[in-house]
């Protein structure tokens, strides 16, 4: 499980230094893709077959599954930590996220995600609302 929030700074080899308490569960390697909302998705390889079994359970004759599918695999990349526990972001992947320095690294429950610092910030602030009427909703069911 991925949970928290973490800062750490982009090298100029577009190197980024995952946080210390996830890397045990992502030493057999990760998978990163484009997210939602121009994030990075980091997934192990165990999580990233699921998601990628379900996929495969869509049809293809469908335009939405078949479109996706085929986003999914061009805009994922397959990277091992290295010593020091980082993985290299591809050029695509930094542009498609707006990644310069300063980015955030969020524990996602299942996965982790990797945001533009700026675009975190606002995302967050806007989201903030909805959050807590998910929550206080969830005595009724919702959650």
């Amino acid at each position: 499980m991925f949970l928290g929030t973490y800062t750490p700074k982009l090298d100029d080899k577009g190197r980024l230094t995952l946080p210390a308490k996830f890397r045990e569960a992502l030493s057999g390697g990760v998978m990163v893709s484009k997210g939602q909302d121009h994030s990075l998705a980091v997934y192990t390889h165990e999580e990233f077959a699921e998601r990628v079994r379900r996929l495969t359970e869509a049809s293809r004759s469908n335009p939405v599954a078949r479109s996706y599918i085929r986003q999914l695999g061009a805009g994922t990349d397959e990277q091992q930590l290295d010593g020091q526990g980082r993985i290299t972001l591809s050029a695509e992947h930094r542009r498609y996220a707006n990644l310069d320095r300063n980015v955030v690294v969020n524990g996602s429950i299942e996965f982790i995600e990797i945001w533009n610092d700026e675009a975190w910030a606002r995302y967050s602030t806007e989201s903030e609302q909805s959050f807590s009427d998910a929550f206080d909703e969830s005595l009724g069911g919702i959650l």
